[in-house]
């Protein structure tokens, strides 16, 4: 290979990879950087990669296709793994992996490269991607080839050829930034009984230090997708990134978990998710409106297995596109607002409506009706209780 196009953050494992793919394969370099809401660190990391030695460095924009393509994707399936995680870093994934392929054939090189670990579910999402999108896609993936055993050898390894080190004894951890989340693991968090530092977070302050008064917000939804906070119009990035800044400030969207990665393992992860928190239980108040009881109950059956196919690396694959158009299909008509409050951490729905909604207060009233007959309900009961009796009965024919 004559170059090779490098996923590259700026921090300690993709400026030491810069390096060592140069000194090992003697192959140009091209950084690619892919901004998908994390902040000044794009920017910043497109300097370090000149300065560590890229022939070039790419820094694109991919945070409104990012929001649009692949965060409300996932909120309209309400896609959650293992009950907590929001799926923040597996959402942002597949994108980066487009955009790299992108890059690789924009530059004409030969293949790309990641920072990704052979112990974490980064590599597979990487990869996968890549291959569905480019089959023949060569990758190089440094931490499964190199004899660098962890981060401390890292760092030895970047000292020693004058790379900045970004890993300090104040952030003894590891963190991935996105405008729907940051995640944080490695260091200090790997025992699952310490607590996170209190000064690690970033999105969101200490719920203990949240205001004292509760912040009210209205999201309004067209087909499944959010479309305006307080009655603003605003697009995909620009709705997620007010959310952000709404709910962090009352401690909103923190998770502590210990996950199962695809790769085998468990593994402890700490999460800040403020507005796609928030995000989560609007668009379940505007749905409980909305949805068929039949349909929405099919639909929630299917939310572990569409989760599991995002947090494995399986985004681009036919069954995740197959039940992403039958979620679609649910949402036509998810339209409407839903009112919350935050308060200390904490995000509860107070109210919601919608002209397409399905509950009707004259059928469920507890005053005086002519559109329910309460008779009616005993024959329902029968009907349903029916195989009970007779399997009582044989049971009880046969002595039991």
């Amino acid at each position: 290979m004559k170059k090779i196009v490098l996923a590259y953050s700026g921090g300690l494992d993709t400026s030491v990879i810069l390096t060592w793919l140069k000194e090992e394969y003697d192959v140009e370099v091209v950084a690619y950087t892919a901004d998908v809401g994390q902040g000044e660190e794009v920017e910043e990391a497109k300097v370090k990669a000149m300065a560590t030695g890229a022939v070039e460095a790419i820094a694109e924009d991919l945070t409104e296709e990012f929001v649009s393509e692949y965060v409300f994707p996932a909120l309209r399936a309400n896609a959650i793994y293992e009950g907590h995680y929001l799926l923040g870093t597996s959402l942002a994934r597949p994108v980066i992996a487009k955009g790299l392929v992108r890059a690789a054939e924009a530059t004409g090189a030969d293949g790309i490269a990641h920072g990704a670990t052979g112990k974490g579910n980064d590599q597979v999402r990487f990869e996968v991607s890549a291959y569905a999108l480019k089959p023949d896609i060569k990758v190089i993936a440094p931490w499964r080839e190199w004899k660098l055993k962890g981060r401390a050898d890292c760092v030895a390894y970047a000292e020693a050829r004058g790379i900045a080190v970004p890993v300090t004894k104040d952030k003894p951890y590891s963190m991935d930034a996105n405008l729907l989340h940051i995640s944080y693991e490695g260091g200090v968090l790997e025992d699952p009984w310490v607590a996170p530092p209190k000064n690690m977070f970033k999105m969101t302050v200490d719920p203990q230090d949240a205001p004292d008064e509760p912040e009210i917000v209205t999201v309004t939804y067209e087909a499944g997708d959010p479309v305006a906070v307080n009655g603003e119009s605003l697009g995909p990035a620009a709705l997620l990134a007010r959310l952000n800044q709404l709910a962090g400030a009352h401690g909103v969207g923190r998770v502590d978990i210990v996950e199962n990665r695809f790769v085998g393992m468990k593994s402890r992860g700490v999460y800040e998710t403020p507005g796609g928190t928030v995000l989560h239980y609007a668009h379940r108040a505007v749905e409980s409106l909305t949805l068929d009881r039949e349909v929405m109950h099919l639909r929630d059956s299917l939310i572990p297995r569409y989760a599991a196919m995002v947090y494995n690396g399986f985004w681009f694959s036919p069954e995740r596109e197959a039940l992403q158009a039958f979620v679609d299909t649910t949402q036509e008509r998810v339209s409407g607002e839903a009112r919350l409050k935050l308060y200390k951490g904490g995000v509860y729905v107070e109210g919601r409506r919608s002209d397409y909604r399905l509950y009707d207060q004259a059928t469920v009233t507890f005053e005086e009706d002519d559109v329910y007959d309460q008779a009616d309900a005993a024959g329902f009961i029968r009907l349903n209780a029916l195989r009970l009796r007779r399997s009582a009965e044989a049971r009880l024919g046969q002595g039991e």
